[in-house]
């Protein structure tokens, strides 16, 4: 009886809660929804089973999986800290987006865009968190110091770029959540007057942003 009751309670907010593509018409689940649903459909099979040891265990997650997308993307973030403790992969939070800071001295040779085989264990904790992580896109943006002409530094950024999705890809990420981008020098970080400064400005950046609904 509980089960009948809780699953026509969300088929009713469901409905309440689509949007409509201007452009096709589809109806469409808001993503905040979406996530709150299967908080819903957990919790509601918690009380349905409240003398379960597992549906107890999993009733702490219940609030967080409701939350929506800052939640996912909470557990997501935690996930890819404790994959890259001390790889030198920098994880910063900027609202619902991830983004992960790789430096080319740990993940490229001066001049080069191989990615050095030194570096794939991390790439591949990466890739092992943005699988099960599914609802997101990623944009794999390149960027360089100031050494060298514009034009240089703009393709050494994108096949450094290039070089992170595809490995990215091979690991079983498909190649259309990827999005690689080559931005030469245009976006320091740092004083490119310093070696430190030009080391921090020569980089990768990897943001995951949670699908637009």
């Amino acid at each position: 009886m509980k089960k009948t009751i809780f699953a026509v309670a969300l088929a009713l907010s469901m409905s309440a809660c689509t949007t409509s593509d201007p452009y096709t018409g589809e109806q469409k689940v808001r993503k905040s929804v979406k996530y709150g649903a299967a908080g819903a459909i957990v919790c509601g099979l918690i009380g349905a089973t409240k003398n379960s040891k597992s549906a107890r265990n999993a009733a702490a997650g219940c609030a967080a999986i409701g939350a929506g997308i800052g939640a996912y993307m909470d557990h997501q973030e935690a996930e890819l800290r404790r994959e890259l403790e001390g790889t030198g992969v920098q994880v910063a939070r900027q609202g619902d987006q991830i983004q992960l800071i790789m430096p080319s001295n740990i993940t490229f040779n001066t001049a080069q865009h191989d990615i050095k085989s030194s570096f794939y264990p991390p790439l591949n904790s990466v890739a092992k968190v943005l699988y099960k992580y599914k609802d997101t896109t990623l944009d794999v943006i390149g960027h360089t110091d100031s050494v060298g002409s514009d034009a240089y530094n703009r393709d050494l950024s994108y096949r450094r770029a290039y070089s992170v999705a595809d490995y990215l890809q091979a690991q079983g990420i498909p190649g259309g959540r990827l999005s690689p981008i080559g931005l030469g020098e245009s976006q320091p970080i740092a004083d490119n007057n310093t070696d430190y400064g030009r080391g921090q400005n020569r980089r990768v950046e990897l943001f995951i942003t949670a699908r637009e609904s």
